[in-house]
């Protein structure tokens, strides 16, 4: 009898299952391939409409701009060598900033503009502004037509203008001391008086940074001078701050304190002097915190050389609370559903500085840990988002 035909045999289970993991595996790559594709087309989708700003080392590419009334985004691109900002400006009037944008990074600036021709700022303060030329559209023209009454914003805003002029004498006085401490010499009593003077310049920060130009002079940082601290035009607080910490000297330092008390005496001025659209009172502190949340909590760069950002932070929360407590009656009336949000999110903003004091004082922010200043990031986020719906309640959002 013949032997059967050997059958071949089958595979070991083993492999079988590879095969078929294999398959699988191959199957949910192309899945998400596929999904990522989709993804990637979707965000070119959402960023079609946006405008590609690169900022380079000495100039803006475009530098001109031509976008239609409305809502705008700007992608702004960090080509140079350093963090920098973007700003539109309405005369001497900042409208958007986008600060500390790093290099090889980008950022996006949501705006919404008016008909009217604006100036660009674009890097170092030494850098050649570009020009934003901003056409009127129908719904503009219809927006601008269907303005709410001015009258119940008069209360509010007479009271904002009693404060600015209260905070702003606070600030020269503070500011002035620091100055006497310097002439004289005392360095540790000026190490001791530039904590309140830098609480009384945050308190006016949210006005006091539309103007562009005193701004800069006051507070600018040292990134956006092309020879950071060693460049002569580095003036203002954080030249101050450099020396007094970081150099811990007292040379050259009179005729820069000087110059700050005849910048914040020339704010006072301009604060009173130029006038506040209802639209901006909230928007204003809106910004603040959003740059407080997206910038200054997490780099711990406004006050790098004194660390003593906590006591910058409160006081912003002290000009948050100022604007809810005077747009309270307007809210009562007709948007009381707001004030509790609002209530709870100021409460657990200062709830979470206030539990980083030692003995009654703000830690220094560099033993500030990193969860912690995402927590801070988060409670000023949440503050300035409650507060975002304050406008659009009383009628104003179309305005800004």
């Amino acid at each position: 009898m013949s032997n059967p035909t050997p059958q071949p045999a089958s595979p070991p289970r083993a492999l079988r299952w590879a095969v078929a993991g294999s398959v699988v595996v191959m199957i949910a790559a192309g899945g998400l391939f596929y999904y990522a594709s989709q993804m990637a087309a979707a965000k070119r989708q959402t960023h079609h409409d946006e405008i590609v700003v690169t900022i380079h080392g000495h100039a803006c590419e475009p530098n001109t701009l031509s976008v239609p009334a409305g809502r705008a985004s700007f992608r702004i691109i960090n080509r140079s060598d350093r963090a920098v900002e973007w700003e539109i400006l309405d005369g001497v009037l900042v409208l958007e900033e986008r600060e500390n944008i790093a290099p090889g990074l980008s950022q996006v600036i949501n705006a919404k503009l008016l008909p009217g021709d604006y100036a660009i700022t674009c890097g170092l303060l030494s850098n050649p502004r570009g020009t934003l030329h901003v056409t009127p559209t129908a719904e503009s023209d219809a927006q601008a037509k269907a303005k709410p009454s001015m009258v119940a914003f008069i209360g509010p805003l007479s009271e904002f203008r009693v404060y600015l002029s209260t905070q702003a004498s606070a600030l020269i006085k503070a500011v002035t001391a620091l100055q006497q401490a310097i002439d004289a010499g005392d360095l540790a009593q000026a190490q001791a008086l530039y904590v309140p003077a830098r609480e009384a310049y945050q308190r006016l920060a949210a006005a006091s940074q539309r103007l562009a130009e005193l701004d800069n002079a006051i507070n600018a940082r040292a990134d956006y001078f092309e020879k950071r601290e060693q460049d002569p035009a580095f003036s203002g607080f954080h030249r101050l701050e450099y020396s007094l910490f970081q150099q811990r000297s007292l040379d050259g330092l009179a005729p820069l304190a000087q110059r700050l008390v005849n910048d914040v005496s020339s704010l006072k001025q301009q604060l009173l002097a130029q006038s506040l659209p209802p639209e901006q009172l909230v928007s204003i502190v809106v910004r603040n915190l959003n740059s407080l949340a997206d910038v200054r909590a997490a780099s711990g760069e406004e006050e790098r050389y004194s660390h003593i950002d906590l006591n910058g932070f409160a006081a912003n929360l002290d000009a948050a609370r100022k604007v809810v407590d005077l747009m309270r009656p307007l809210l009562s009336k007709s948007a009381a559903d707001l004030l509790p949000n609002i209530d709870t999110a100021l409460a657990a903003f200062e709830t979470q500085l206030n539990g980083l004091k030692v003995d009654g004082q703000f830690s220094r922010y560099d033993s500030v840990t990193a969860d912690q200043r995402k927590q801070i990031a988060d409670k000023a986020k949440a503050l300035a988002a409650a507060l975002d719906g304050i406008d659009p309640a009383l009628g104003l959002s179309g305005l800004q």
